[in-house]
């Protein structure tokens, strides 16, 4: 692994499917690996849903220095119904985007604050959720300044911690809820 790697994100094309599915493959097998054996279980991310998300223009990934696919992830802006309903508080109730279903090949380090320097240059204020098992992102999300806000839950009704990374503007209200 090479820490010192850089990474170019750009939008996914459909002919990235193949490429991504094995990033998505890898990041469950490293997932089980370190024992958070209930997260993407099923096929997710299926091949369809990543096909509607690059038809969405949400899906982008990451590529290394060689023109190699080594991340992959979605960045959907607007209000996630997920999101609605939450047992804790967000951070605030400005605009914002989603990260979501960010993987890694594990060939370059550092993806998840490259991917939130690049999600940040498009949008200010993000939020993210991560299963309770997915250590790795629960101490990357916390060492990339997001801050953790309560539970969610997904669509089939399982809980998810749930995160903001508020834009500068809003680090007032951050502190007084602190």
């Amino acid at each position: 692994m090479n820490s010192k790697q850089s990474i170019h994100f750009h939008a996914a094309s459909l002919g990235d499917i193949n490429k991504i599915m094995m990033i998505y493959d890898s990041a469950r097998a490293y997932m089980r690996r370190e024992g958070n054996a209930n997260q993407w279980n099923g096929g997710y991310p299926s091949p369809e849903l990543i096909a509607t998300d690059i038809d969405c223009g949400h899906c982008y990934v990451g590529t290394d220095e060689c023109g190699d696919i080594v991340a992959v992830f979605s960045l959907i802006a607007g209000e996630d119904p997920t999101y609605a309903c939450i047992d804790g508080e967000w951070l605030n109730d400005l605009p914002y985007a989603t990260i979501h279903r960010l993987a890694s090949s594990g060939k370059v380090k550092g993806v998840l604050k490259a991917c939130v320097d690049f999600c940040s240059a498009l949008h200010a204020n993000l939020r993210a959720d991560t299963h309770e098992c997915n250590r790795t992102m629960l101490a990357r999300l916390s060492a990339c300044g997001f801050i953790r806000c309560g539970i969610i839950r997904i669509a089939d009704g399982s809980p998810r911690i749930a995160f903001q990374r508020p834009c500068a503007n809003s680090q007032q209200s951050v502190q007084s809820r602190k």
